[in-house]
């Protein structure tokens, strides 16, 4: 059902890694439109993209050297998220203001069935209003977004207590701890 949305045009919440995320096409301008709207967040911010594997991801970053495949791939899959630098035909609406895009190949087992039903990337944002607390819950989804999503995928976050970390690929520097 999750996946029908999706490819529909809808707007999804699903767990992650930490904490339930809303998600769409990335491919789908107006679906991130209206994702980014539900959120109030700024399109300058760019998006994350989850994965089931890497080559989910081959569309929308650039050809990475061999040194920088085995640092994504020795993290992955799990909750480590990665800024790198964005294909030349990688949409505004998915970077923000940035070159780079960030990506993960997630752990999380409905995220990754999510994804190979797909066979696609998803966009990942954690549920809530920008600057406030994500939701942790169907529940706590339900009642913040039920109005403004399409389908709630059933089932519990990870156990990670805080959002992925991200860091930047090309320099190592850490973004978000």
């Amino acid at each position: 059902m999750a996946a029908r949305w999706v490819k529909s045009g809808g707007i999804i919440a699903y767990p992650t890694e930490a904490v339930f995320g809303l998600g769409c096409d990335p491919a789908d301008a107006q679906a991130v439109s209206r994702l980014l709207a539900i959120k109030r967040r700024s399109v300058d911010k760019g998006l994350i993209l989850v994965a089931a594997d890497r080559q989910q991801l081959t569309p929308w970053i650039q050809p990475l050297s061999a040194a920088h495949e085995a640092r994504l791939q020795h993290s992955w899959p799990g909750p480590n998220t990665w800024l790198v630098p964005a294909a030349q035909n990688c949409p505004a609406w998915l970077t923000g203001k940035h070159s780079t895009l960030a990506v993960r190949v997630t752990a999380h087992p409905l995220v990754r069935a999510l994804c190979d039903r797909l066979n696609s990337a998803l966009v990942s944002t954690s549920a809530n209003i920008s600057n406030l607390e994500p939701a942790r819950s169907v529940l706590e989804v339900q009642l913040r977004f039920a109005a403004h999503i399409d389908y709630i995928l059933p089932g519990q976050p990870g156990s990670s207590a805080q959002p992925t970390r991200i860091r930047d690929l090309l320099s190592g520097r850490t973004v978000r701890e």
